[in-house]
């Protein structure tokens, strides 16, 4: 049980409360790479429309139909994931109870 005042924090030590130089490093990277994903999207889906289709910057992007179907896709695949994982976690459950019975 933790201690109202963080006495488990403490006695976990500074590894648990500080994150590492490498943890940083992989953090800053997910960041970045969510911020370029973003940005990308964003012109994709909000600015191009508005610039003339024969105009060069429209070969760096995707057609727009993909705008909507990898958002899609991966929304799917998600709920899939996480549909996995309750599955696994239930059914894992349910045997350790029916071992206690």
């Amino acid at each position: 049980m933790v201690h109202p005042n963080g006495e488990l924090l403490r006695q976990l030590g500074p590894p648990f409360l500080q994150a590492t130089g490498t943890d940083q490093v992989v953090g800053l990277g997910l960041v970045a790479v969510s911020l370029i994903i973003f940005i990308y999207y964003t012109a994709w889906v909000i600015l191009l429309p508005f610039i003339d289709s024969q105009h060069v910057i429209h070969k760096y992007f995707l057609p727009r139909a993909y705008a909507v179907a990898i958002p899609l896709a991966a929304g799917l695949l998600l709920l899939l994931f996480v549909g996995v994982f309750i599955t696994y976690v239930m059914l894992k459950n349910q045997k350790g109870t029916k071992k206690a019975q």
